[in-house]
């Protein structure tokens, strides 16, 4: 199987750490997504943009840590979508975006240059 990562989990981010057993396909960039600043972590929604991401392969031990990790709370909700890569899980996040801050290039990375 594999999946999305767009901030945190991505190459060289803090929490890159948790990918080190997956299998990195390639960049990607979905379309139909908006990406906001939860903080240390991003966000995505449906909307209007692009995000840039990345794909791995995963197995489901794997998945399953993730989605403890990302499931918590309520915060996120896996749906499933397509990529050059085949089809792969992105966590959508579930709770409104009012007050927070939108990352107009949809690329984590690059998050601090924007003003």
């Amino acid at each position: 199987m594999r999946i999305i990562v767009y901030g945190s989990l991505r190459r060289e981010q803090g929490n890159s750490h948790w990918m080190t057993n997956g299998q990195w396909l390639g960049d990607h960039v979905i379309d139909g997504y908006e990406l906001y600043s939860l903080g240390h972590y991003p966000g995505v929604i449906k909307g209007m943009g692009k995000v840039y991401c990345e794909v791995y392969r995963i197995d489901a031990t794997m998945l399953a840590e993730l989605d403890a990790l990302r499931s918590k709370g309520g915060e996120y909700k896996r749906e499933l979508t397509s990529t050059p890569y085949g089809s792969a899980w992105l966590y959508v996040y579930q709770h409104s975006m009012a007050g927070r801050k939108r990352i107009v290039s949809g690329d984590w990375l690059q998050r601090d240059k924007e003003s």
